[in-house]
C-alpha cells in the first residue's frame, strides 16, 4: 500500500479519480480529489471529491442518497491518477443515469465488447420482446420446467467433460451452463448483483473461518 503523500497531485492540488462499478466494471464517472477529500474517502469508505465548479468538498450521495461505497483505490504507474472501485447505491450521473458515459462516439463493426451485464440485458430482452426464431425466447415460452431441464442437462455435460479431463470441451460446456443459468436468473428475477452480494458475503465468512482456524 502506498501513502497519500506519495501521490502526485497537480498544480491545483488535484488528482483525477476514475470511478468504476466493482461488479459490472462499468466506468461511472471521472471526478477529482485533493488530499483532504481523499483522506475523507479513506476514512468513510465513501467517495468524496473536490468540486471544481463549486470550489468545495463534495461527498457523493450526501444530497441524493446515491452513495458510492469504496471497494478499493489504485494509483497508476506515475501515481498521478486513481481508479476507484465502488459499489454504488444509485446513479452516478446528475442526469439520473447509472454512468456519466452514455454518449457513444465510435463502435467498431468487427470488434464487439462482451460483458455479462450486456448478455443479461440481451436475454431479458428476449423475454420482454419476444423474437421469432430465438432459442432464448423459446426457453421463456416453454417456461420454468424447460429451463430447469436444460440447466440440469448442462450440469451433466460439464461433469462428463471434466471427468474426461477435456479442457476445451469443459470450457464449452461451462459456457453453456452459464448461459442457461442466466436464463434461469432472468426467469426468477435474480440479478448479477444479487449473486455478487451473496458471494461477497461468503468471502467474508470464509475469511473469518480461516482466521479462527489460524488463531485456534
Amino acid at each position: 500500500m502506498i501513502n497519500i503523500d506519495e501521490l502526485k497531485f497537480d498544480e491545483k492540488g488535484l488528482i483525477p479519480a476514475i470511478v468504476v462499478d466493482a461488479v459490472s466494471k462499468q466506468v461511472l464517472t471521472l471526478a477529482y480529489m485533493n488530499k483532504e477529500s481523499l483522506a475523507i474517502s479513506l476514512e468513510k469508505e465513501l467517495t468524496c471529491f473536490w468540486s471544481r465548479s463549486r470550489q468545495e468538498l463534495w461527498l457523493k450521495g450526501e444530497t441524493s442518497g446515491n452513495y458510492q461505497h469504496i471497494v478499493s483505490i489504485t494509483a497508476d504507474c506515475d501515481k498521478d491518477a486513481l481508479v476507484v472501485m465502488v459499489e454504488p447505491d444509485g446513479p452516478a450521473c446528475h442526469l439520473g443515469t447509472k454512468s456519466c458515459f452514455e454518449n457513444p462516439v465510435f463502435q467498431s463493426e468487427e470488434r464487439h465488447e462482451f460483458s455479462y451485464e450486456g448478455l443479461m440485458k440481451l436475454i431479458e430482452g428476449r423475454k420482454t420482446e419476444k423474437k421469432e426464431g430465438s432459442y432464448t425466447t423459446y426457453l421463456f415460452e416453454k417456461g420454468l420446467d424447460k429451463i430447469l431441464k436444460k440447466v440440469g442437462e448442462e450440469c451433466t455435460e460439464v461433469i462428463i467433460a471434466a471427468k474426461a479431463e477435456d479442457k476445451k470441451e469443459t470450457i464449452y460446456e461451462i459456457a453453456d451452463l452459464a448461459y442457461h443459468t442466466m436464463v434461469l436468473m432472468i426467469q426468477q428475477g435474480i440479478s448479477l448483483e444479487d449473486i455478487h452480494k451473496e458471494l461477497a458475503s461468503r468471502h467474508v465468512i470464509d475469511h473469518k473461518v480461516k482466521q479462527e482456524k489460524m488463531t485456534s
